[in-house]
């Protein structure tokens, strides 16, 4: 293996942390650290940087939306059938190309949200795949995602395509459409000039009213559409609400059958939900408000996330789409582990699920009563060799039938929902980059060191901290930072995001 792709051997396991720098960080005063923050970013003045930069740098990230705290955004769904244009329409109105758009139908297959807005109006824009009646197998999948789209959204964008007209397809998505309550905007879509307009006007006849003419290509008649959508969404989501200042969500995630709903009833002191050793018995998220320790709690039921091949078709997959909706809306998640069973692919996937999130993550190790000796050792192991990757996440071991440890949920719970809402001033993490890369520089590369010109904690919930560099670093470079964010400021329970952004010099003139 050669010396540039090789991982330095420094960075690939976490090392011991010098007391000394702890404290020199923690003795970093507001005042210091403001003033060193404010240094380097004169610096970043001699490199090229873009329109979004600044925005980052003083506090945003990638240009995203100034949250209201205890609000949350209303959801605008954008459905219809195949290769109608919703994806261009979803990157027309963000303003940028974030949804993958190809001349062929079904190249969407989930639904995937992002943060727009339209003037003073922030919201949550969600492009699902084409829907389609009587589909089969994968088409299914996409057609069921849209489905739970159109139930989990204040207000419906129903995308047509103005040059072919109302097929048997649209009337059936109407027909789905009136079996909701919520607001519908009928969007004729692929008007590129006057001249179709007459087109459009057929649509009438799919009674939901004026259709809205438009050009997702062109951008003809988008401004006008989303002036009529500000107008009907509320000011706050009915169905993405999140309870801020109130108990904290919490979401029970896990396979089927390793104790979930044992655990909610245990906590709520009620058969709150059923219980059948036949896996798979919840389907829809179940709320419950429980006290633990004197502590209330907004705890969810979800149904066990099966295996991929299980959730292709039917109310199995209905059920996950609905568990993936409830760890939207929660807070920390935590992931049930059967100790009794060896840790499977699944259970990893579940994680990672938690981690794609970005919620806050706890692990709870069920059924302990039952683990004998021979057992727990290759527990152990497994824990070591297959979680090593979540090793900051709380560990509790309990069990949901009997009750016992479940009052050690709430401080693993506490910690992960702290370090979830951390945040480094922007000058203490700055020398924290400065006294880590002066201990280990990274790597020369081609001929090349990158350097990490200024660094600021950009969001919280997760925890992300954004990187200006004068080149790639390396991902095991990155990972490293990670560790050392770790083992200095904890971070326990949380994950963490490190985005990297390259800039060049300015090039002088002469």
């Amino acid at each position: 293996m050669s010396e540039e792709n090789s991982a330095p051997e420094e960075f690939a396991e976490p090392g011991e942390v010098d007391p000394a720098l702890v404290e020199r960080l923690e003795a970093i005063d507001d005042v210091e650290g403001e003033r060193r923050a404010s240094a380097l970013r004169q610096g970043l003045d001699d490199y090229e940087l873009e329109d979004d930069d600044v925005e980052v740098i003083e506090g945003h990230i990638d240009g995203s939306v100034d949250y209201v705290e205890g609000t949350a955004l209303p959801v605008l769904a954008v459905v219809g059938r195949p290769n109608v244009g919703k994806s261009a329409l979803v990157n027309r109105i963000l303003g940028r190309r974030e949804a993958v758009v190809q001349d062929m139908p079904g190249v969407t297959r989930d639904r995937v949200s992002y943060k727009a807005l339209w003037n003073t109006t922030a919201f949550t824009l969600v492009d699902t795949g084409g829907w389609e009646p009587d589909a089969k197998g994968i088409s299914r999948s996409v057609a069921l995602q849209a489905e739970v789209a159109i139930d989990l959204a204040d207000a419906i964008l129903f995308v047509v395509d103005a040059t072919v007209g109302a097929t048997a397809t649209d009337e059936q998505v109407v027909k789905l459409l009136r079996q909701t309550s919520k607001p519908v905007i009928l969007v004729a879509n692929k008007v590129d000039d006057q001249r179709h307009e007459a087109t459009a006007s057929v649509l009438w006849n799919l009674g939901l009213g004026e259709p809205r003419t438009v050009s997702a290509l062109h951008g003809r008649g988008v401004a006008d559409l989303l002036d009529t959508v500000v107008g009907i969404l509320p000011k706050e989501s009915a169905v993405a609400k999140v309870e801020i200042g109130g108990p904290r969500r919490v979401a029970l995630l896990g396979r089927p059958n390793v104790g979930k709903s044992s655990l909610l009833n245990k906590a709520a002191g009620e058969e709150r939900v059923v219980v059948n050793e036949l896996a798979g018995t919840t389907r829809d998220p179940v709320d419950e408000l429980v006290d633990i320790a004197g502590k209330t709690w907004r705890f969810v039921d979800t149904a066990g996330i099966r295996r991929r091949v299980h959730m292709q078709q039917g109310a199995d997959f209905y059920a996950s789409l609905r568990t993936t909706a409830a760890l939207e809306k929660a807070e920390v998640a935590v992931v049930l582990l059967d100790v009794t069973e060896p840790i499977s692919e699944q259970d990893i996937r579940i994680i990672d699920l938690v981690l794609e999130s970005g919620r806050a993550l706890v692990l709870a190790f069920n059924k302990w009563d039952l683990l004998d000796d021979d057992r727990r050792r290759y527990l152990e192991r497994e824990i070591d060799q297959d979680l090593a990757h979540v090793a900051w996440a709380p560990r509790v071991n309990i069990s949901a039938t009997t009750g016992r440890h479940l009052e050690k949920l709430v401080p693993a719970l506490e910690v992960a929902l702290a370090s979830w809402d951390q945040r480094i001033p922007t000058g203490k993490f700055n020398a924290f980059l400065a006294e880590l890369v002066a201990a280990h520089p990274h790597p020369v590369r081609g001929g090349k060191q990158p350097r990490i010109l200024f660094g600021t904690q950009a969001s919280t919930r997760p925890p992300t901290f954004v990187l200006f560099t004068s080149g790639f670093l390396d991902p095991q470079y990155r990972r490293f930072i990670q560790r050392r964010l770790r083992e200095i400021y904890g971070f326990v329970g949380t994950p963490i995001v490190t985005n990297m952004r390259v800039r060049e010099k300015r090039s002088r003139r002469k």
